[in-house]
Protein backbone atom coordinates (compact mmCIF):
# COMPACT_ATOMS: atom_id res chain seq x y z
CA UNK A 1 0.00 0.00 0.00
CA UNK A 2 1.28 3.50 -0.85
CA UNK A 3 2.14 5.96 1.91
CA UNK A 4 1.36 9.53 2.79
CA UNK A 5 4.02 11.10 5.00
CA UNK A 6 3.09 14.08 7.18
CA UNK A 7 5.90 16.31 8.43
CA UNK A 8 5.02 18.12 11.68
CA UNK A 9 6.95 20.70 13.66
CA UNK A 10 7.18 24.45 14.25
CA UNK A 11 8.25 26.96 11.59
CA UNK A 12 12.00 26.72 11.01
CA UNK A 13 12.44 23.18 12.35
CA UNK A 14 13.68 21.94 8.98
CA UNK A 15 10.65 19.92 7.95
CA UNK A 16 10.68 21.44 4.44
CA UNK A 17 14.27 20.38 3.82
CA UNK A 18 13.62 16.89 5.14
CA UNK A 19 10.33 16.57 3.24
CA UNK A 20 12.12 17.26 -0.05
CA UNK A 21 14.80 14.69 0.76
CA UNK A 22 12.24 12.05 1.73
CA UNK A 23 10.14 12.69 -1.38
CA UNK A 24 13.21 12.28 -3.57
CA UNK A 25 14.26 9.13 -1.71
CA UNK A 26 10.80 7.59 -2.11
CA UNK A 27 10.26 8.96 -5.64
CA UNK A 28 6.95 10.61 -4.73
CA UNK A 29 5.82 14.26 -4.90
CA UNK A 30 6.84 16.78 -2.25
CA UNK A 31 3.67 18.78 -1.61
CA UNK A 32 4.38 22.06 0.18
CA UNK A 33 1.38 24.19 1.06
CA UNK A 34 3.73 27.12 1.69
CA UNK A 35 5.11 26.90 -1.86
CA UNK A 36 1.62 26.55 -3.34
CA UNK A 37 0.33 29.53 -1.38
CA UNK A 38 3.31 31.66 -2.40
CA UNK A 39 2.63 30.70 -6.03
CA UNK A 40 -0.98 31.81 -5.55
CA UNK A 41 0.27 35.13 -4.14
CA UNK A 42 2.58 35.60 -7.14
CA UNK A 43 -0.31 34.93 -9.56
CA UNK A 44 -2.56 37.42 -7.77
CA UNK A 45 -6.31 37.03 -7.85
CA UNK A 46 -8.70 36.66 -4.91
CA UNK A 47 -6.98 33.59 -3.44
CA UNK A 48 -3.55 35.20 -3.67
CA UNK A 49 -4.71 38.41 -2.00
CA UNK A 50 -6.29 36.51 0.90
CA UNK A 51 -3.28 34.25 1.32
CA UNK A 52 -0.81 37.16 1.26
CA UNK A 53 -2.67 39.09 3.95
CA UNK A 54 -2.60 36.09 6.28
CA UNK A 55 1.00 35.10 5.56
CA UNK A 56 2.37 38.65 5.99
CA UNK A 57 0.58 38.91 9.34
CA UNK A 58 1.97 35.57 10.55
CA UNK A 59 -1.46 33.95 10.91
CA UNK A 60 -2.79 30.79 9.30
CA UNK A 61 -4.54 30.89 5.93
CA UNK A 62 -8.19 29.80 6.21
CA UNK A 63 -8.74 26.04 6.37
CA UNK A 64 -11.11 25.96 3.41
CA UNK A 65 -8.55 27.70 1.18
CA UNK A 66 -5.70 25.36 2.09
CA UNK A 67 -7.90 22.24 2.01
CA UNK A 68 -9.01 23.05 -1.54
CA UNK A 69 -5.43 23.57 -2.73
CA UNK A 70 -4.26 20.30 -1.17
CA UNK A 71 -7.22 18.28 -2.44
CA UNK A 72 -6.63 19.49 -5.99
CA UNK A 73 -2.91 18.69 -5.80
CA UNK A 74 -3.14 15.18 -4.32
CA UNK A 75 -5.73 14.21 -6.95
CA UNK A 76 -3.08 14.56 -9.68
CA UNK A 77 -1.73 11.39 -11.27
CA UNK A 78 1.80 11.67 -9.86
CA UNK A 79 0.44 11.43 -6.29
CA UNK A 80 -1.36 8.11 -6.75
CA UNK A 81 1.55 6.17 -5.20
CA UNK A 82 1.87 8.45 -2.19
CA UNK A 83 3.33 11.84 -1.35
CA UNK A 84 5.08 13.84 1.37
CA UNK A 85 3.06 16.67 2.92
CA UNK A 86 5.02 19.71 4.09
CA UNK A 87 3.07 22.32 6.06
CA UNK A 88 -0.21 20.43 6.07
CA UNK A 89 -2.25 19.78 8.13
CA UNK A 90 -1.87 22.73 10.49
CA UNK A 91 -5.20 22.58 12.31
CA UNK A 92 -7.42 19.82 13.62
CA UNK A 93 -10.00 20.62 10.93
CA UNK A 94 -7.34 20.16 8.27
CA UNK A 95 -6.30 16.85 9.87
CA UNK A 96 -9.90 15.66 9.73
CA UNK A 97 -10.15 16.74 6.10
CA UNK A 98 -6.92 14.90 5.28
CA UNK A 99 -8.30 11.72 6.83
CA UNK A 100 -11.29 11.92 4.51
CA UNK A 101 -9.17 12.22 1.35
CA UNK A 102 -6.47 9.68 2.23
CA UNK A 103 -8.28 6.96 0.30
CA UNK A 104 -6.12 3.80 0.38
CA UNK A 105 -2.88 5.42 1.50
CA UNK A 106 -1.16 4.49 4.76
CA UNK A 107 -0.20 7.41 6.98
CA UNK A 108 3.24 7.95 8.56
CA UNK A 109 3.90 11.08 10.64
CA UNK A 110 7.09 12.73 11.91
CA UNK A 111 7.36 15.56 14.44
CA UNK A 112 10.65 17.50 14.36
CA UNK A 113 11.27 19.28 17.67
CA UNK A 114 13.51 22.37 18.08
CA UNK A 115 13.75 25.02 20.86
CA UNK A 116 12.04 28.38 20.23
CA UNK A 117 15.11 30.65 20.32
CA UNK A 118 16.89 28.44 17.81
CA UNK A 119 13.84 28.65 15.55
CA UNK A 120 13.85 32.47 15.75
CA UNK A 121 17.56 32.51 14.90
CA UNK A 122 17.07 30.21 11.95
CA UNK A 123 14.09 32.02 10.43
CA UNK A 124 15.05 35.65 11.02
CA UNK A 125 18.42 35.05 9.37
CA UNK A 126 16.92 33.50 6.26
CA UNK A 127 17.20 35.34 2.94
CA UNK A 128 15.43 34.42 -0.31
CA UNK A 129 16.37 35.41 -3.86
CA UNK A 130 13.77 37.38 -5.80
CA UNK A 131 14.15 35.45 -9.06
CA UNK A 132 13.82 31.75 -8.22
CA UNK A 133 13.36 31.54 -4.46
CA UNK A 134 16.82 30.14 -3.67
CA UNK A 135 17.28 30.22 0.11
CA UNK A 136 20.36 31.42 2.00
CA UNK A 137 21.06 32.18 5.65
CA UNK A 138 23.15 35.00 7.08
CA UNK A 139 24.88 32.60 9.48
CA UNK A 140 24.49 29.03 8.25
CA UNK A 141 24.51 29.42 4.47
CA UNK A 142 25.49 32.94 3.37
CA UNK A 143 25.79 33.93 -0.27
CA UNK A 144 29.40 34.61 -1.26
CA UNK A 145 28.08 37.71 -3.05
CA UNK A 146 26.58 39.37 0.00
CA UNK A 147 23.01 40.49 -0.68
CA UNK A 148 23.00 38.91 -4.15
CA UNK A 149 22.10 35.30 -5.00
CA UNK A 150 25.08 33.10 -5.84
CA UNK A 151 23.04 31.16 -8.37
CA UNK A 152 21.24 33.75 -10.48
CA UNK A 153 22.51 37.18 -9.39
CA UNK A 154 19.13 38.43 -8.17
CA UNK A 155 18.75 40.45 -4.95
CA UNK A 156 18.30 38.60 -1.67
CA UNK A 157 15.45 39.73 0.57
CA UNK A 158 13.98 38.82 3.94
CA UNK A 159 10.46 37.55 3.38
CA UNK A 160 7.86 39.48 5.43
CA UNK A 161 6.99 36.31 7.35
CA UNK A 162 10.68 35.83 8.35
CA UNK A 163 10.98 39.10 10.29
CA UNK A 164 11.66 38.42 14.00
CA UNK A 165 8.39 39.94 15.24
CA UNK A 166 6.35 37.94 12.73
CA UNK A 167 8.38 34.78 13.48
CA UNK A 168 7.49 35.04 17.17
CA UNK A 169 3.84 35.56 16.25
CA UNK A 170 4.01 32.52 13.93
CA UNK A 171 5.35 30.45 16.82
CA UNK A 172 2.54 31.69 19.07
CA UNK A 173 0.00 30.69 16.41
CA UNK A 174 1.74 27.34 16.02
CA UNK A 175 1.45 26.50 19.73
CA UNK A 176 -2.20 27.56 19.77
CA UNK A 177 -3.47 25.99 16.54
CA UNK A 178 -0.94 23.43 15.31
CA UNK A 179 0.86 21.93 18.30
CA UNK A 180 -2.30 20.01 19.37
CA UNK A 181 -1.91 18.05 16.13
CA UNK A 182 1.20 16.44 17.56
CA UNK A 183 -0.89 14.78 20.26
CA UNK A 184 -3.47 13.80 17.67
CA UNK A 185 -0.90 12.02 15.52
CA UNK A 186 0.98 10.68 18.54
CA UNK A 187 -2.10 8.67 19.41
CA UNK A 188 -2.09 7.04 15.97
CA UNK A 189 0.17 4.26 14.65
CA UNK A 190 3.41 5.17 12.85
CA UNK A 191 4.12 8.43 14.70
CA UNK A 192 7.81 9.26 15.19
CA UNK A 193 9.40 12.02 17.33
CA UNK A 194 12.59 13.44 15.80
CA UNK A 195 15.21 15.64 17.52
CA UNK A 196 15.79 18.61 15.22
CA UNK A 197 18.83 20.15 16.92
CA UNK A 198 21.21 18.12 14.76
CA UNK A 199 22.66 18.48 11.29
CA UNK A 200 20.27 17.97 8.34
CA UNK A 201 22.34 14.95 7.33
CA UNK A 202 21.92 13.27 10.73
CA UNK A 203 18.20 13.94 10.77
CA UNK A 204 17.67 12.58 7.27
CA UNK A 205 19.65 9.44 8.07
CA UNK A 206 17.19 8.71 10.89
CA UNK A 207 14.14 9.51 8.75
CA UNK A 208 15.42 7.37 5.90
CA UNK A 209 16.03 4.44 8.24
CA UNK A 210 12.48 4.68 9.58
CA UNK A 211 10.69 4.91 6.22
CA UNK A 212 12.78 2.07 4.80
CA UNK A 213 11.66 -0.17 7.67
CA UNK A 214 7.97 0.84 7.61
Amino acid sequence: MSRVIVMLGPPGCGKGTQAKKLASHLNVPHISTGDMLREAVARGGELGVKAKASMDAGVLVADRVVDAIVQERVAQADACNGYVLDGYPRTMKQAEFLQRILDKHDLVSFNIQVEDEELVRRLSGRRTCTAAGHIFHLQFNPSTRGNVCDKDGSPLIQRPDDGEEVVRKRLSVYYKDTAPLVEHFRSRPRFHQIAGNRSPEEIFKELQSIVDQE
